[in-house]
């Protein structure tokens, strides 16, 4: 069992490459920021390494409004889960310059968030997305 959790929450009314690239790039930023996260590298019977997968599950919500991915968002920084968003303009950008400079145009409060990642200890994370359901 795991102490901690990596949940993500999507806007169900993004489209499926929408839905999948937004994932991708939140579950990047756990791989990034938390190197005990990082599982061992996967070694075939051939001898073949490949690279390593996250040792913990990541968990996918599906939010059916933006109030109800914003108010996970808002109980995640309530308790001080660490979170990573990903607002619904990054969609326009084309790298990781433009990614920066929309989010520092916006406050917490006027991002409009289609994705979110939260990593914690499990009743925190658990407390945060309390009445979301998994993502179908």
């Amino acid at each position: 069992m795991y102490d901690h959790k990596i949940a993500i929450v999507l806007s169900r009314d993004l489209l499926d490459w929408q839905k999948l690239n937004v994932t991708a790039f939140l579950a990047s930023a756990i791989a990034i920021q938390f190197p005990e996260t990082h599982g061992q590298p996967l070694v075939s019977a051939s001898g073949t390494q490949f690279l390593p997968f996250l040792k913990h599950p990541i968990l996918v919500y599906g939010a059916d409004s933006a109030a109800e991915v914003r108010k996970a968002f808002e109980r995640a920084q309530e308790r001080g889960v660490h979170l990573g968003v990903y607002p619904r303009p990054l969609f326009a950008t084309k790298n990781e310059e433009e990614n920066v400079h929309v989010l520092a145009q916006q406050t917490d409060q006027e991002l409009d968030l289609v994705g979110i990642i939260l990593y914690g200890e499990n009743k925190l994370v658990d407390k945060a997305l309390k009445g979301l359901k998994f993502h179908p």
